[in-house]
């Protein structure tokens, strides 16, 4: 592993806890990597500004990769940002608010616009889109949508996807967790992101080192030859990564960074 430049890795079910929090042992690891001058990419499902809130220490010593890719910043500056046609957005709000049990969420760059939820559902939604507005039709949602993610209180594989799945490929609608799934842009996920930073960097797949539990890893996965799924991951994943590592709850990305920084030390 001592050829490794850039280390990317997903948030929940990844580097979060299961209480979605970040742990003291990644902040100690961080430093090290920089020691070491490795890049770290945080790539998620989430939004810019949940992504800062986890990293808050590190935001400006980081490149962060939001909404399955569709969002690209580094220290504040957008590298990359990927906005669904307004009349497409349209189009896909009548067609998902007609989803029995499935709680729309409009994502864009500052904020989420969140259709009609109960206070329980907000509780549950605000842990991941902490900046949001709560509308009653669409001619409320006044700014570019990124990424409409889709929650299902059951199963969102079994519940969401069997609606939406004819959208593709003209749409990327992928699997974003057990209750989530989300539709953008045909070219939004996080290899494409990562595909970008590798040539920005003229860092090689060869040299990237990647984490992931989910569907939408799959693309991020393929592009690091480190590839490393969870052990909580989904099968899927499982099935596509190169190795895998502890769960989230048992600092798998931690034990193998450590492992990087020994071997590199």
């Amino acid at each position: 592993m001592k050829d490794v430049k850039m280390v990317v890795t997903d948030m929940d079910g990844t580097l979060l806890n299961t209480n979605h929090q970040v742990s003291e042992r990644f902040f100690k690891v961080f430093k090290q990597l920089q020691q070491q001058n490795i890049r770290f990419v945080a790539a998620s499902g989430r939004p810019y500004y949940s992504i800062v809130e986890k990293l808050q220490a590190i935001k400006t010593d980081i490149t962060i990769i939001a909404e399955n890719g569709g969002l690209v910043i580094e220290n504040e500056n957008v590298l990359l940002a990927n906005t669904l046609d307004s009349k497409l957005v349209l189009e896909l709000y009548e067609l998902v608010t007609k989803i029995d049990n499935t709680y729309p969420i409009f994502c864009t760059q500052k904020q989420a616009y969140i259709l009609r939820a109960s206070e329980d559902m907000v509780k549950i939604f605000s842990e991941y889109y902490s900046k949001y507005t709560i509308v009653d039709s669409f001619e409320e949602i006044k700014d570019e949508v990124i990424k409409i993610a889709l929650y299902h209180k059951v199963n969102s594989e079994a519940h969401i996807l069997p609606f939406v799945k004819h959208l593709k490929p003209k749409l990327s609608v992928v699997v974003s967790g057990n209750h989530w799934l989300d539709i953008s842009k045909a070219i939004n996920n996080k290899g494409n992101a990562i595909t970008l930073l590798q040539n920005m960097y003229n860092i090689k797949p060869e040299e990237t080192m990647a984490f992931g539990d989910y569907s939408n890893d799959l693309e991020l996965l393929k592009c690091s030859k480190y590839s490393y799924a969870m052990k909580n991951a989904h099968p899927e994943v499982k099935a596509v990564a190169n190795y895998e590592t502890l769960s989230n709850d048992n600092f798998g990305v931690e034990v193998v960074l450590e492992q990087l920084i020994s071997e590199n030390s």
